[in-house]
């Protein structure tokens, strides 16, 4: 079993079962189920605000999320991307910060939302859970450094062949091998670091070359050794 699939299995008896934890009191247990979501979202509906107080944590159950910082032009910089599993909000809540990004769903998604003083406590009484957060720091750090570096010295082109490979290694695809997200041309301009215009002529390049299959903001990769070839991807 993955950490992203313990994560979700904890928060999930958290919610069925807080009594049968054995760590909070009757009071807790009131103020618990006041407080405790299962919040159900659109495509575009606000998660966190970069730089509001952070509340609680929001455990993906079902969908997809961006999470983003927005740049002094205005423009979004997308970091990683939030699925089923995943954990947003669990990082400021440790470090004592504002949230340093933002997050919105991209689709329907349904999450469950815990507040602060549950999620530390849970923590405190759950080493697998705390290990599991400690391991997702790490690869968001990984993720991070990532982005830094393709945005830094690797070309447009190259940084679409890389971005492509990794939102299928990470999101998965479809019964017809579509990557299993739906973008727009600006949201795969901000990934890659470009001008909306740019990624819609790189994705037109990809499709005449046979790299890619294209229906509508959907992309099917047809060849993904040469796209790791072309991206200069370690997968």
């Amino acid at each position: 079993m993955s950490e992203f699939s313990e994560n979700l299995d904890t928060i999930k008896y958290l919610f069925e079962n807080p009594e049968k934890l054995g760590i909070f009191s009757k009071e807790e247990l009131i103020e618990f189920n006041t407080e405790r979501k299962i919040l159900s979202l659109k495509k575009g509906d606000e998660i966190i605000q970069e730089g509001a107080t952070p509340k609680g944590i929001y455990c993906m159950i079902k969908g997809t999320a961006k999470l983003f910082k927005v740049g002094f032009n205005g423009k979004e910089q997308i970091l990683r991307f939030v699925n089923e599993g995943d954990i947003i909000g669990y990082r400021s809540i440790l470090s004592g910060e504002l949230y340093g990004a933002s997050a919105t769903a991209m689709g329907n998604c349904e999450i469950y939302y815990v507040p602060e003083k549950f999620f530390i406590k849970i923590l405190q009484h759950n080493p697998n859970l705390a290990f599991n957060i400690l391991q997702r720091i790490a690869k968001d750090l990984g993720e991070y450094a990532r982005t830094i570096t393709y945005l830094a010295q690797k070309t447009v082109r190259e940084r679409l062949a890389e971005v492509l490979l990794l939102l299928e290694a990470k999101l998965g695809t479809d019964k017809d091998g579509f990557i299993n997200i739906s973008l727009t041309r600006e949201e795969t301009a901000n990934l890659i670091g470009t001008a909306t215009e740019s990624a819609i002529r790189l994705i037109s390049e990809y499709k005449q070359d046979q790299l890619i299959e294209v229906e509508g903001r959907k992309i099917k990769i047809l060849e993904h050794k040469k796209l790791t070839k072309l991206g200069h991807v370690i997968m």
